[in-house]
């Protein structure tokens, strides 16, 4: 009988957490069989794909465990995850890997720890840097924001699945977002919403991130039409899908020009994690 299940607490998604449902890994189950599952697991994954981004990395170092039954995720305790000794033992099997760990979320020390210690790299999302609890007009101070990142080892992103397209996103934020976006990106007060997507792409492009991933969405400049996913919801979502119209010479060239002017046309995931 199922007694917890998996979920997220309250965050920038969603004030009632998210409740996911689904029951939760017995890691001591796990742990007695050397996770192998998850080594199977990995392996497969690298025969369909060049690099693996395991979703909720921190729910590793520590999960979130809802009582079965529960309206919303808001009511939970952290429970201890099996940390690095399960990303030892797939190295210890399949050697080094083209892992990025989505640090997403509620991330303490220790989770930040355990992404470095595995040498994994983790996401920037510049969609996070303006807002408006997070920015300090005098100090720019949102990690997110390209001239804090501390490291090169990192993926950064215009936006992921779980925001809006940037289109989208500029034009539903408030006035005060947008200002500030402007006035970190060098534009014109008068700038509209497709000058400031452009901009966004170019900001990714040219930070100190090892690799750079910007959905098609923003590179063709698409509304809140073209979003993916609404966390927290269920119904609607993953059901945008690219029309062959897309496909211009007008984006290839944007991509190719950006490409080239910050060195980023070598075909290779750049994570130091690499062979």
């Amino acid at each position: 009988m199922q007694t917890a299940c998996a979920g997220v607490p309250p965050d920038y998604f969603s004030a009632t957490g998210q409740l996911w449902g689904n029951p939760l890994y017995d890691w001591e189950a796990l742990k007695a069989d050397n996770y192998s599952w998850w080594v199977e697991r990995i392996r497969g994954m690298l025969r369909l794909v060049d690099i693996v981004r395991i979703d909720h990395f921190r729910g590793f170092e520590a999960y979130w465990k809802i009582p079965y039954g529960s309206p919303n995720a808001i009511k939970g305790e952290w429970t201890k995850g099996p940390d690095k000794a399960l990303f030892d033992e797939i190295k210890k099997r399949l050697g080094n890997l083209p892992i990025i760990a989505e640090d997403l979320g509620v991330i303490t020390p220790e989770v930040e720890s355990l992404r470095d210690s595995c040498g994994f790299p983790g996401m920037k999302i510049l969609q996070f840097a303006f807002n408006e609890n997070k920015w300090n007009v005098e100090s720019a101070s949102s990690k997110d924001l390209p001239h804090n990142f501390k490291t090169s080892n990192v993926v950064v992103y215009t936006g992921t699945h779980d925001n809006d397209t940037t289109a989208g996103y500029f034009t539903s934020c408030s006035e005060t977002m947008r200002k500030n976006a402007k006035r970190y990106l060098g534009l014109d007060k008068n700038a509209n919403v497709q000058d400031l997507v452009k901009s966004f792409v170019k900001l990714a492009f040219s930070s100190i991130a090892d690799t750079c991933i910007i959905p098609l969405q923003d590179i063709y400049g698409i509304g809140t039409e073209g979003r993916i996913n609404l966390p927290s919801t269920t119904g609607t979502n993953w059901t945008w899908r690219m029309e062959g119209n897309l496909l211009d010479s007008n984006g290839a060239k944007f991509l190719s020009e950006l490409s080239e002017l910050y060195g980023r046309n070598q075909n290779v995931f750049l994570g130091k994690n690499k062979e």
